[in-house]
């Protein structure tokens, strides 16, 4: 077990969608053309969808992308491209509406194999 102090941890944006299981396909599709978007900016440097594993779970989705800083995340969320590509997916009539938990984090402790 070790504490994490480095100065390029970065932050990772945690964002847990609650959707229903037949939601999950289009969700995924729109989320791939806001995942494009945030890829090409500043400061990012990956993200994962991750999908359930069965049907039971409350949490179908979960969105985990990291970045160098708050700040560029930030500054993702607010560039107008963005913004026009989650306002066009949010009018979309057809677009699944997901409850959404997101976040902000930073690792404080981390494990490895034989920690």
């Amino acid at each position: 077990m070790a504490q994490n102090t480095g100065q390029d941890a970065g932050v990772t944006f945690i964002n847990i969608f609650e959707i229903d299981r037949d939601d999950v396909e289009t969700f995924k599709a729109g989320w791939q053309q806001l995942a494009a978007i945030m890829a090409a900016a500043p400061g990012f440097r990956g993200a994962q969808l991750h999908e359930a594993v069965n049907d039971e779970a409350r949490f179908q989705l979960v969105n985990i992308a990291r970045w160098d800083s708050e700040q560029a995340w930030r500054d993702a969320s607010t560039n107008p491209a963005m913004r026009e590509a989650a306002t066009r997916f949010g009018t979309d009539p057809t677009a699944p509406r997901p409850d959404q938990y997101p976040g902000l984090y930073r690792p404080t402790v981390s494990f490895t194999p034989g920690s």
